[in-house]
This record gives structure tokens, sequence and C-alpha cells, in this order.
């Protein structure tokens, strides 16, 4: 189930960062390799290079850090709300089996579809080819951490479960979570319903931790979530 709010909110503080590293390295490259650079950008922004802003292929260096590696830079941090946001909505589902591994799993698709789109760093030679490698692994590596970690502080964990076999099931928002573990923002609301069907009737909730319901003898009613906790479902004996 996950929350996608909550992935999108970790993904923007991990995405300047990210890209503000990126965007600095790219940066710092185009200058340290001025001469292959220089060529390089004659050939591949031969528009950029001609206008008349440009007297000199320094004016046109110049002109790719100041307009083309933050454009670079912003179309990836967008492009990476959107891999914040799937990964918030499928968390569960991402491998890994904790926050920081998911994160970094996340990281690494998000760099691959860089990569793809074209969005990856300046290389002009082996040395500067080097250079920018490192540099995106690490920053990766680095983004999938702390995205995981801002995920895991905005979101909670909540533990479902049946008393025992037979027992109603708990549908959360239509779904049925029995014996599963998911995570929500915190101090978010649900709808949770007891279905009975083909099962013991239901009898009450029992919460723990930063879980609350709001009318714990109804079948169906709401749950806030305000911390890690856990939500069962007990059942009238026959």
């Amino acid at each position: 189930m996950g929350s996608t709010f909550a992935g999108v909110k970790a993904g923007v503080l991990s995405g300047v960062i990210y890209f503000g590293i990126l965007a600095l390295v790219n940066v710092a490259v185009l200058f340290a390799f001025q001469k292959d650079a220089t060529a390089a950008i004659n050939k591949d922004f031969g528009q950029l290079c001609s206008s008349s802003y440009n007297s000199s292929a320094y004016d046109c260096l110049v002109s790719v850090a100041q307009i083309q590696v933050p454009f670079v830079a912003f179309v990836g941090f967008f492009l990476s709300l959107v891999f914040a946001g799937l990964f918030g909505r499928f968390y569960e589902r991402v491998p890994g089996t904790e926050y920081r591994i998911k994160g970094i799993t996340t990281a690494i698709l998000l760099l691959l579809a860089l990569i793809v789109f074209g969005l990856g760093g300046y290389t002009f030679d082996r040395s500067s080819t080097y250079i920018t490698g490192a540099s995106e692994i690490g920053a990766t590596l680095g983004y999938g951490v702390l995205l995981g970690f801002l995920y895991r502080r905005y979101t909670r964990r909540v533990e479902f479960v049946g008393e025992e076999e037979g027992s109603p099931h708990i549908l959360v928002d239509g779904k049925d979570l029995t014996g599963k573990t998911r995570t929500f923002s915190s101090m978010s609301v649900h709808e949770i319903r007891a279905d009975s069907s083909g099962g013991s009737p239901f009898r009450e909730w029992v919460v723990s931790g930063g879980v609350t319901v709001e009318d714990s003898r109804s079948f169906e009613t709401t749950m806030e979530v305000n911390g890690d906790g856990l939500l069962k479902v007990t059942s009238k004996k026959a």
C-alpha cells in the first residue's frame, strides 16, 4: 500500500541534494577538461555556441554551464519525484529487506533512467568518464539511503492481525491487509472494515502503539496512524 505523498515528500529534499551534487560535478568537469569539453560542446550544442552572445569558445562553455547543466538537473529532479512517488506507493513491493536497501534500489533505477534519457553527466575522455561515473555512483547511493531514511521518518508501520483462523478479515481503504504489515503517512486517517463473511462474527478492534480507532465496537470505522503499532480484530465465540 505505502504512501505516495510520503515518497514525494522524501524525494524533494533527497532530489535537491542529489541533483545539486551532480550539477556541481558536471560544471567542475566542464572547466577541468576545458579543451576537450569545448570541442564536444561545439559539436553537440552548435546552435547555442553560434549565438551572438558567445564570442569565444570559453563563452560557449560558460553558457552550457549556466544554462544546459541547470536545465538537465531541473528535468532530472522532476523525474526523480516520479520515482520517489512510485517508491512510496509500492514501498512493500520494492526489492530489499529494509528502507535503506529499498531506497538504494529505487535510486539505481533512477540513475538508469537518467542515462537512458540522456540526463547523465558530461564526459569527454577516460579521466572525465571516471570522475563523472564515480560521482554519479556515490551520489546515487547517498540519494537512495537518504530517500529511504526520510520515507521511514515520514511514515509509520502498522501490523494487521486476525485473532485466529476464521476471524474477520481486516479491510483498510477497501484492501484486505489481514496478516500483513504496511506503511502509512504519519497522522493519516483510513477507513477500516471487518469482513465477517464466511467466518466468525465481529466483536471489537484491539489496538496498540500509535494506532487508534474511532469506535472499537463498530465493524466499520476509521483508524488514525500516529506511530508504529498494531491493529487486531477479535471475533465473538460461538
